[in-house]
């Protein structure tokens, strides 16, 4: 077997190893991570060692969870399954003294490897536990960190194996103890294994008798590493499984909206009576309707509700949605326009200095985004000149808005007292407390959030939580299933069904184009590595560009947004990603955690810098790429009309990336 070291950042998942982490808690980190050092004492026992090893985690990362001991294993992070909780991480923890049974590394043979093993094995095969995500090795000093993934492909899948362990642990071999398997089964195996095992590995040692080459960049790196997120791959802020909820709470309440829970089913709902605000846009829109007496006069009236009340709520509602929906787009676009001209704040444009009042937000909607910038008026283009034109009905007018209500006709004067347990803080972070205009509330509202997608800084003193495409794909879904309540597919499950079902139709399309036999893109790929000119190329892409893939209940597009994201990546694992000219792509695309990831041949996050050729050509490129696939490829139906508009804003956004 070989043993395989990896650095820190290219083993963490990279959209979370550069989400910026708040300095506070970085200085509390590194504070604690001293005190381990210090107490670090060879001459004591295992169990002394051990109980600072789970003080530092618990002190540091895992306060809300429990670590114990686990039969045999000396440390277990339990998982926070309230009903079930089980091993997550499995730690194997050895003396400083005791230099016989720990690993080095270049030297895997040792008893503290072989108790790894067994543990995990235990766990999968007699305790039935499948929620191992970590392995770790450490005295204090050392540590080496394995990924349970790899741990299944080596261990786990190799029969002959866990054959040998499953007999010896029913007592079928003459030795039945533990020492046999140390001695006669896992070395063996190691021995005679082909596989290679990645691991990582991080030392303490250096900094025992000098504590001040302790750098921020090091904790921020260890940080990352023994971090939930990675150990347990707990949710992080752009996993689009996780809602922020103090983000929607708020938002909700600004839109005159909550949630409420009615038999298993989350449903929005306008505010009850004794809670409205007119202030709140759901309320405002609601008056002005009344006051200019539009809901009459719409055709088909009956289709937004039964009685008055619940048609009033409905087609205000949907032109609030309509609003909302292109105010977050803004912010989106307004986070990558600050993040790719490094922080210059004159693209900062969603604020009340910019857009004073619903007049100048209709302006913004319908005059510039709408209007390509040579058309522009000149007032508008000195205004706007750096705000691009966008090519989608997300900014035509609607229906709706010509025959009853525009944003612009909403009253500009009204108030509402800030949310109890809001975002806003002053300098000093006191709470925000009083009265605010709504439009004025809402920009700095949207403002207290990181809507770009990472920070220049990885530790930052005031880091702002982050709202991507993801996390606002489930908001979009639960507004938008305000009647008959949300039932969102969580990204981890569209993922796996779009890698499934789209490298299968991959393999057989190639098998039908060329007669080959392939079973897997590896097949693909060894067939075409020797042959790819351009001609060759563009023939490969087309293979692929002609998939047609159809949601017939598309909600909000989540699951054609992983198939979009697979797409790209299958062809960037056929080596066939390539720009206008087929020239290929020199970058990995991949997926994780339902995202499209680009990372460079150093293993980075790639960066775009539209000063750079080379940048721009990879943009440009995964631009046209996602845009002819959106055109092409993707398919969706919904027996709910705003399911489609809301699954067009999401593949609006994924394009909004790049």
């Amino acid at each position: 077997m070989n043993f395989q070291s990896k650095t820190i950042k290219l083993k963490v998942n990279p959209l979370y190893f550069n989400l910026p982490v708040n300095r506070a808690d970085i200085n509390v980190f590194k504070a604690e991570l001293i005190k381990l050092i210090q107490k670090i004492n060879p001459n004591e026992s295992e169990e002394y060692n051990k109980n600072n090893i789970r003080d530092f985690l618990k002190t540091t990362l895992y306060s809300n969870y429990n670590l114990n001991t686990s039969d045999r294993i000396d440390l277990a992070i339990y998982s926070k399954d309230h009903y079930n909780p089980s091993v997550s991480v499995i730690i194997e923890v050895k003396s400083p003294s005791n230099q016989n049974e720990m690993v080095l590394l270049d030297n895997f043979h040792r008893k503290a490897f072989y108790e790894l093993v067994l543990y995990y094995l235990r766990e999968k095969f007699i305790n039935n536990n499948h929620s191992v995500q970590s392995l770790v090795i450490t005295n204090a000093y050392e540590w080496f960190v394995f990924d349970s993934r790899d741990f299944e492909r080596v261990f786990a899948r190799n029969s002959e194996l866990v054959n040998q362990f499953k007999s010896w642990s029913q007592g079928l071999f003459d030795n039945e103890r533990t020492s046999h398997f140390y001695n006669e089964i896992i070395p063996k195996f190691i021995q005679k294994s082909l596989d290679t095992l990645e691991f990582v590995h991080f030392s303490l040692m250096q900094y025992k008798h000098n504590l001040g080459k302790l750098t921020d960049e090091f904790c921020f790196e260890i940080f990352k590493l023994l971090s939930p997120e990675h150990l347990t791959r707990a949710p992080f802020a752009n996993d689009s499984n996780s809602l922020n909820k103090e983000f929607y709470n708020e938002l909700l309440y600004i839109l005159g909206l909550e949630e409420q829970n009615v038999n298993g089913r989350f449903i929005i709902n306008r505010l009850s009576p004794n809670k409205r605000l007119a202030g709140t846009i759901l309320e405002n829109t609601i008056e002005m309707i009344n006051q200019l007496d539009k809901l009459n006069s719409l055709p088909n009236l009956e289709q937004f509700g039964l009685d008055r009340d619940s048609q009033l709520f409905s087609v205000a509602l949907e032109l609030v949605i309509t609003w909302l929906n292109r105010i977050l787009f803004l912010k989106l676009l307004e986070g990558q326009l600050v993040h790719y001209h490094n922080d210059d704040p004159k693209f900062k444009f969603l604020s009340i200095d910019n857009i004073a009042d619903f007049d100048e937000l209709q302006e913004l909607f319908f005059q510039v985004l709408a209007i390509p910038e040579q058309e522009r008026d000149t007032n508008i283009a000195n205004k706007y000149g750096h705000i691009p034109y966008l090519n989608s009905s997300l900014f035509d007018i609607t229906d709706l808005e010509r025959n009853v209500l525009f944003i612009n006709q909403l009253k500009d004067r009204y108030k509402i007292p800030v949310h109890p347990h809001s975002v806003l803080a002053d300098e000093i972070g006191r709470k925000v407390q009083g009265e605010k205009p709504t439009l004025q509330y809402l920009f700095e509202f949207l403002d207290a959030y990181n809507f770009s997608s990472v920070g220049k800084d990885k530790i930052q003193d005031k880091s702002k939580s982050l709202i991507n495409a993801a996390v606002l794909g489930l908001i979009f879904e639960k507004i938008n299933g305000y009647q008959d309540g949300s039932f969102f597919t969580p990204g981890f499950i569209t993922m796996y069904i779009a890698r499934k079902s789209i490298s299968r139709i991959i393999v057989h399309k190639f098998n039908e184009k060329y007669d080959w036999n392939c079973n897997d893109l590896d097949d693909i790929y060894n067939n075409i590595i020797t042959n790819r000119n351009k001609d060759k190329i563009k023939e490969y892409n087309n293979i692929v560009d002609d998939i047609k893939i159809c949601d017939p209940a598309v909600g909000s597009g989540h699951f054609l947004v992983s198939c979009l994201n697979e797409l790209i990546a299958c062809k960037s694992d056929l080596g066939i990603l390539a720009d206008d000219n087929y020239r290929l792509l020199e970058i990995k695309a991949t997926v994780e955690n339902d995202e499209l990831v680009l990372i460079d041949n150093q293993g980075n996050l790639f960066e775009y810098n539209y000063n750079n050729p080379d940048s721009n050509r990879i943009q440009k490129t995964i631009f046209k790429q996602k845009a002819q696939i959106i055109e092409n490829c993707l398919f969706g139906v919904d027996i709910n009309p705003k399911s489609v508009l809301i699954t067009r804003l999401r593949l609006w956004i994924e394009l909004l990336k790049n």
